[in-house]
């Protein structure tokens, strides 16, 4: 099942401008810059760190505090989550990801690269006789130089992922940065957790793990939440939180980062219920997506095809990914978020390891019965989600001084509105600061008072503000000021006291 609001193909966007302007305005910076770097990982700045704190917020308040009605009709009870990043290690026993938690690997002996195997391709010449052309997935422009020189059309290449080459033929494959053939390594499995130890001393009995994903402290903790809080099956527990995965290669700006964070639901169920719910959060967290700024023809639902099904799915099993066609996978399209049916294998595996087996079975009073709750698993990155809401609101525009602007909705801006004095005399330095200082009160403003009002405005639109009060030498004779409005640069006065019912009607809050 895909789904999509319009079928209009939207312009292409530059990756690169989308991230200069993310480190020129403060949105994202490379983490430890100022020595170089660390691969993989990345730091949220200014502006950065109030638009993902607003997508976070919008989920939890979407999730946990608003009342929600299921298709039961009745509210969807959900309660919160704040669990430890490093967790007995038995818990990863117990979820799988000691053992299967791996990806397969490959490194470049010439360039010393490393790659994963499942997201490298190949292309073959026609004949299929010489040399194969590896390159990354999504990415065969990479190797354009190397089939120029070798007279070779791209076109008329047979195009196959590595993982579905012989190993006998990596003799004849040049890898995605080498200049020789053979130089790639068998591939091998990585385990994808980052170890670390507890205590002063390390041995194998201190070894622990940065958790992989949030979801095992939601399971493990599943007892202790039925067991203090008023909450009865169906509910959920939503958890918010970093994770870490020890990517081999970490790609594409904050799309695929070793430490990133998640937006999850775990919501339990009764085993027959399994099929009406799961379409309810496939549906409901699609919609939301498009509620904060990713309708169109961007987004998409796609049901996952049965050979993609995670090792927790039984056979049937509802799963889909709610995708975001970003400048980097355009045409094509990555993951947001997915919503997928875990059964009840989480919450077994851990009563089993745990040594109780079945005595830690839910209770049922309605039902009068005892069973293993199944589950429907919506879970978001919220990396993943202000990354699309950078792409989605970066619209080049040769109207205006700044060339660009971010057409973020009201609820995602970072700053919701700037205040201005026309000049700094006259009485409007005051009037503006009297007025950035009530509103502020409410929402995140910024006072700007230098430079040309031309200047400020393009400032703003860099930041993806919607609105922009300005103080005239009108103002303290009509009591009134000139708002403009970010998307369309329009103008009009609004009564000075009637700014913050004006704000409050556009932004909420």
């Amino acid at each position: 099942m895909t789904t999509s609001t319009e079928t209009q193909q939207p312009a292409a966007k530059s990756m690169d401008d989308i991230v200069a302007l993310c480190r020129r305005r403060g949105f994202i910076f490379q983490s430890s810059e100022i020595y170089g770097g660390i691969n993989g990982f990345w730091d949220y700045g200014p502006l950065g760190a109030l638009l993902k704190k607003n997508l976070k917020d919008a989920w939890w308040q979407d999730v946990v505090q608003q009342e929600l009605a299921g298709p039961d009709g009745r509210p969807v009870d959900i309660v919160g989550l704040d669990s430890t990043i490093i967790m007995n290690p038995k818990v990863w026993e117990a979820s799988g990801h000691v053992a299967g938690f791996n990806d397969p690997m490959v490194d470049c002996r010439e360039t010393k690269s490393r790659y994963r195997a499942d997201q490298v391709m190949v292309a073959t010449p026609a004949g299929g006789d010489g040399a194969m052309y590896a390159f990354p997935e999504g990415d065969p422009d990479s190797i354009a130089k190397k089939l120029k020189k070798a007279r070779v059309d791209l076109d008329t290449c047979e195009i196959r992922p590595l993982t579905d080459i012989a190993v006998d033929d990596f003799t004849r494959i040049i890898g995605p940065d080498a200049t020789e053939a053979g130089t790639l390594t068998e591939p091998r499995q990585f385990n994808l957790m980052f170890e670390t130890h507890i205590g002063a001393v390390r041995h194998e009995d201190a070894k622990a793990y940065l958790r992989p994903e949030t979801a095992q402290g939601i399971f493990a903790n599943f007892w202790n939440v039925v067991d203090t809080s008023r909450v009865r099956v169906p509910f959920g527990i939503a958890q918010l939180g970093k994770a870490f995965r020890n990517e081999v290669t970490p790609r594409n700006f904050t799309f695929r980062s070793r430490e990133f964070e998640q937006m999850e639901i775990e919501f339990f169920i009764r085993p027959d219920a399994a099929e009406q719910w799961y379409a309810f959060w496939r549906d409901t967290r699609y919609a939301w997506w498009q509620s904060v700024g990713l309708a169109g023809d961007n987004l998409q639902l796609r049901e996952h095809d049965k050979d993609e099904l995670a090792h927790y799915a039984k056979e049937g099993a509802g799963t889909s990914d709610i995708e975001y066609r970003f400048p980097f996978t355009a045409p094509g399209f990555g993951e947001l978020e997915g919503v997928s049916h875990r059964a009840d294998y989480d919450l077994k595996a851990h009563a089993t390891h745990c040594g109780k087996g079945d005595k830690l079975q839910y209770f049922d009073q309605e039902r009068n019965e005892r069973y293993f709750p199944h589950v429907i698993e919506p879970s978001a990155g919220a990396d993943r989600g202000t990354l699309a809401l950078l792409c989605e609101a970066y619209t080049p525009d040769d109207s205006r001084a700044s060339k660009v602007y971010m057409k973020f909705t009201p609820r995602m801006a970072p700053i919701k509105a700037a205040v201005f004095p026309l000049v700094n005399k006259d009485g409007m330095p005051e009037i503006a600061e009297k007025l950035y200082r009530q509103l502020r009160k409410r929402w995140m403003i910024q006072y700007d008072a230098k430079q040309s009002i031309g200047k400020r405005y393009a400032r703003m639109d860099e930041a993806g503000t919607p609105y922009c009060f300005t103080i005239d030498g009108d103002t303290a004779g009509d009591q009134a000021v000139t708002v403009r409005e970010r998307d369309t640069q329009s103008q009009e006065r609004v009564a000075l006291d009637q700014v913050e019912k004006y704000l409050a009607e556009r932004v909420g809050g």
